[in-house]
């Protein structure tokens, strides 16, 4: 267990090396392109990007002269020179430079950084200098570019970006690539790579008919089709019995809101560029609701309360929407819309440690049922700079909430990291960082110690001495959203879901027409068991049926000839590739039955 702060990504080692590179091909490409305006080009996961505005589209060959350029560079061991100066200084430096003189003047006013991103406070306005190349930049970088590995640096692919992530801005080139600290690293990333594209969600959801996005319909909005509707309505199924089991009641809100909710509860401040805009109805302004809390607190306080009732756990898997920046929509994993698995929990202090515990286990039965092995829970704590503004200003019950959290996780003996400003504007938080099965990472889920909204909203109980009390809210939500889950659990699983989560669990094989009646009576016999089982009654030949039929993913086949009608038994062919014929139709019903039944993720 650990509850010693975590090495920051732009802390390690990585992070400089990604940095310098960006730089440097930075300058490749101006070098290349002298009437190139550049913009900004930060370090990622597992690598890095820079967008340019260029006279022209880049081509596979340019990105392999730019690497050849970059080589020659790193070769030069070129110091990296660090500068601060004054915004006239950095204006004259990048007078030929648009982006960056608007970066400037963010910097200058202390509302943006070099990247574009808020800040919490007016930073010093810093250049670094290598070669011939200078950059609008805070750092950190490594000493020179000899320390770069030329044979660990990769440019994987161009694409389009809006500047800022506006899609009323410009459309920018946007060079991905990546970097690591030797060839082996680089190897084995390119390996699971190509690992990540076999099991991309977005290529996986169409192929195997679980969901798509439309034009027409709008970016970060999914249309589930009935196959992603079926593993939706399974997911639903399986928080429902563990949620009822854990004491959870179900409510259900509206979709949208008057403005006074969210002034209410404090969110539109913080919130109001990720919320939708405003429609205004008889002089009164609602919003299509970003989040469920606030309606549950008014639920909680419809009545008054007792503290025998406590705690109190409301779910729902409500339908949310966040305006995310089209530069940031990524398939499922990024969307406007959204259903949550949300749920609050009103508790006393007293009941604290139990409830935000009983939170944890039902991450580690989750991840037990899906097979995650590898997880780790961050625990993200306030930053003393951002009180009153990315936080709630009250230093003393930051650190009362935060403490009573890491007690709760080093008493259930929960390893845990910490991270700090990364919380909640009203209080600490555990995130959830979880990998696939092939080494992806998602942030799946969260659990939230609310201190702040319970108060605005004057929610409260009466305690066993008859005073009133104002409850603590946990905020969770451990299967995260349909969305996200369903994105995460395609790639885990490579498409090839467990039985009980298979939209399709059974297609019946006829090998000739003569044999369809039999077909159709297997069908209805297994659905009636509660088995999602179809019958391929199409034209094409049994071969081409069985391979369709795995190309969907199907955990199980069910050939049926002369044989099989005259014994009742199935011939079974298993997505695994095992089989076996003459299978007694009734032995074959209580194996899948037992399958779905216990959710279990063998075949």
């Amino acid at each position: 267990m650990s509850d010693q702060p975590v090495e920051r990504y732009e802390e390690s080692e990585l992070y400089r090396i990604r940095h310098s590179c960006a730089h440097v091909m930075a300058q490749a490409v101006v070098e290349m392109f002298p009437e190139a305006k550049y913009t900004i080009g930060p370090p990622i996961e597992n690598g890095f990007y820079y967008d340019f505005d260029l006279p022209r589209t880049l081509t596979p060959e340019d990105l392999q002269a730019i690497e050849k350029r970059m080589r020659q560079i790193i070769a030069g061991k070129h110091a990296f020179i660090k500068k601060v100066v004054s915004a006239e200084e950095a204006r004259l430096i990048f007078k030929d430079q648009p982006y960056k003189l608007e970066l400037i003047d963010g910097l200058e006013k202390g509302s943006l950084d070099e990247y574009g991103n808020p800040l919490e406070s007016k930073p010093d306005i810093s250049i670094y200098q290598h070669d011939k190349f200078t950059d609008l930049c805070r750092g950190p970088h490594v000493e020179h570019t000899g320390q770069l590995r030329p044979d660990a640096v990769k440019l994987m692919n161009v694409a389009g970006a809006y500047w800022r992530g506006d899609e009323h801005n410009k459309m920018l080139q946007r060079i991905y690539a990546t970097a690591w600290k030797n060839k082996p690293d680089l190897e084995r990333y390119l390996q699971q790579l190509e690992e990540a594209k076999k099991r991309d969600h977005r290529k996986l959801g169409k192929d195997l008919e679980i969901f798509f996005f439309d034009d027409e319909v709008g970016p970060g909005l999914p249309l589930w089709q009935p196959n992603g509707g079926i593993m939706i309505e399974e997911l639903e199924r399986l928080a429902k019995e563990v949620e009822d089991k854990a004491g959870y009641f179900r409510v259900r809100t509206p979709n949208l809101c008057k403005e006074d909710l969210f002034l209410h509860s404090g969110h539109l401040p913080y919130y109001a560029e990720s919320m939708y805009p405003p429609m205004e109805m008889e002089g009164v302004k609602y919003y299509v609701k970003p989040m469920n809390c606030p309606m549950h607190h008014k639920i909680f306080g419809s009545r008054p309360r007792s503290y025998r009732e406590l705690p109190v756990r409301l779910a729902e898997y409500g339908t949310c929407y966040r305006y995310e920046k089209s530069g940031e929509l990524f398939g499922l994993m990024r969307v406007r819309s959204m259903q949550m698995n949300d749920a609050h929990i009103y508790t006393s202090e007293e009941l604290f440690e139990q409830e935000f515990m009983g939170v944890v286990a039902l991450y580690r039965q989750y991840f037990d049922l899906f097979g995650i092995e590898k997880f780790v829970m961050r625990l993200s704590l306030h930053g003393k700079e951002g009180l009153g503004k990315k936080y709630i200003d009250n230093e003393r019950l930051w650190i009362k909430t935060e403490d009573m959290v890491r007690s709760a996780m080093k008493n259930g003996g929960v390893p845990f990291v910490e991270a700090a400003n990364e919380a909640a504007f009203y209080g600490p938080k555990i995130d959830v960082q979880i990998w696939s099965a092939i080494g992806r990472e998602f942030t799946l889920a969260t659990n939230q110690v609310d201190f702040a909204q319970p108060a605005r909203f004057n929610l409260s109980y009466v305690s066993k001495e008859g005073s009133e009390e104002t409850p603590l809210c946990i905020h969770r939500a451990p299967l995260s959203t349909h969305e996200r889950m369903i994105g995460f659990l395609i790639e885990h699983y490579a498409g090839s879901f467990p039985v009980w989560l298979a939209p399709e669990q059974v297609r019946i094989i006829p090998i000739t027409d003569g044999h369809h009646e039999y077909a159709l009576r297997l069908e209805k016999q297994l659905r009636q068991a509660g088995v999602r089982a179809s019958a391929d009654l199409g034209a094409e030949r049994m071969n081409a049926k069985i391979r369709q039929a795995q190309l969907m993913k199907t955990p199980y086949m069910l050939v049926v000839g002369d044989q099989e009608v005259a014994n009742e038994a199935v011939s079974l062919r298993c997505r695994d590739g095992s089989r076996q014929d003459g299978m007694p139709v009734g032995e074959f019903a209580a194996r899948v039955q037992e399958r779905i039944k216990s959710r279990s993720s063998q075949l």
